[in-house]
């Protein structure tokens, strides 16, 4: 009764959250295969749970068990899929042949708690030459078939996962692309542009001309070169630049913005779009527009091998200002549930949300996009 009150007290996902669940599947597992085998379900029941036999079932859970997680978690991931698939065969091998050998002994523990010997019982002498037969037997056999299920389950497990990630990705994909849509032809946007050209035609012509090229190349970019899911990242570098100095253009004399930018990456290096330009955005629509002080954001980039490192910081109206994070374009929040889905655990984002100022750090795997002969010339 006091482990029932227990196990109520808990949390509700405690089950799963140290899976537990383990145990009672491997114990059902093998009493089902036990039950078919000696076409008996009680009989089954009856010797695994109710005689001298239990030791010897217990190894046939216990060992094989423990070759499955050496597979599932050590050997997968380390070896196989690294592609070093000849050092995942050999301990595979190994892992396997020690499952068998460590089930053996099980059966002269049950001949020795029946008081009897393992030669009577099983027919199972004391020589190596036995042993070896049979741990070639039930105990190699009883091992395959758990690895076998366990790789069945956790494959079928990664492609269920697989699919409902890609699904909400496509979803996340669509929403973001309407959104975005409407950002593209944004009047506010496009006339404030436009009029700060119009207003340098006269005052600053070479000016004017420079910027309507950025302006071009920012509407091209929007609409033409960001609908495949990985771009160049000198693309989306170019397009912030443009964008940035556009907005230079409308803001007020107050705003500084600083943009450093370090380019030790090759023409391969891809990344989804408009995952920075979000934060940009909000920089600018979110930076304080107050009169007679020095308004700033400062935005720094540099790439270490294919790790991306990206920080923004802007200065705010104070406390009284608005919270940055439930505003600005597709919104924070929208723009992590993107990195969620298009870089699980290759990504760490940091946002401090201080009085005077709003900072973002971000730090993120890049893809290595394939890259034409031509383009690598270019690029070198």
């Amino acid at each position: 009764m006091g482990l029932i009150l227990i196990l109520l007290i808990m949390p509700q996902n405690w089950f799963f959250k140290y899976k537990i669940y383990h145990i009672p599947f491997w114990m059902l597992y093998n009493y089902l295969l036990w039950a078919l085998t000696i076409d008996s379900a009680y009989e089954a029941a009856h010797e695994i749970f109710f005689s001298v036999f239990f030791i010897k079932c217990f190894f046939y859970v216990i060992f094989p068990a423990f070759a499955v997680y050496f597979n599932l978690y050590f050997l997968v991931p380390r070896y196989l899929q690294k592609g070093r698939y000849g050092w995942y065969l050999l301990f595979l091998a190994l892992a396997i042949i020690a499952s068998s050998s460590l089930i053996v002994p099980g059966y002269y523990l049950s001949a020795w708690l029946a008081g009897s010997n393992a030669n009577k019982m099983f027919g199972l002498a004391g020589d190596w030459n036995s042993f070896y037969h049979m741990a070639k037997s039930d105990p190699l056999k009883s091992t395959i078939a758990a690895i076998t299920l366990a790789m069945s389950i956790k494959l079928t497990k990664n492609w269920i996962e697989t699919q409902r990630r890609q699904q909400a990705l496509e979803k996340e994909k669509l929403e973001t692309e309407l959104k975005f849509l409407k950002y593209q032809f944004n009047p506010h946007f496009l006339f404030n542009s436009i009029n700060s050209i119009f207003f340098l035609i006269h005052k600053n012509p070479d000016m004017a001309s420079a910027s309507l090229a950025k302006f071009s190349e920012l509407l091209r970019h929007q609409l033409y070169e960001c609908n495949d899911q990985q771009i160049p990242l000198d693309k989306e570098i170019a397009y912030l630049q443009n964008f940035i100095e556009l907005e230079k253009l409308r803001q007020n004399q107050s705003l500084v913005v600083e943009l450093d930018l370090e380019r030790g990456y090759g023409a391969d290096a891809g990344i989804a779009p408009f995952i920075l330009m979000t934060f940009v955005e909000n920089a600018f629509k979110h930076v304080s527009k107050e009169k007679g002080q020095l308004n700033w954001i400062s935005i720094g980039l540099a790439v270490s091998g294919m790790q991306l490192h990206f920080t923004i910081a802007n200065n705010t109206a104070g406390p009284n200002g608005p919270e940055v994070i439930n505003y600005g374009g597709i919104g924070l929040k929208n723009v992590q549930r993107r990195l969620d889905l298009i870089y699980p655990g290759d990504y760490h984002l940091d946002i401090q949300q201080k009085p005077e100022s709003f900072t973002v750090a971000l730090k993120l795997q890049l893809v290595q996009l394939e890259v034409s002969p031509s383009a690598q010339l270019i690029a070198g």
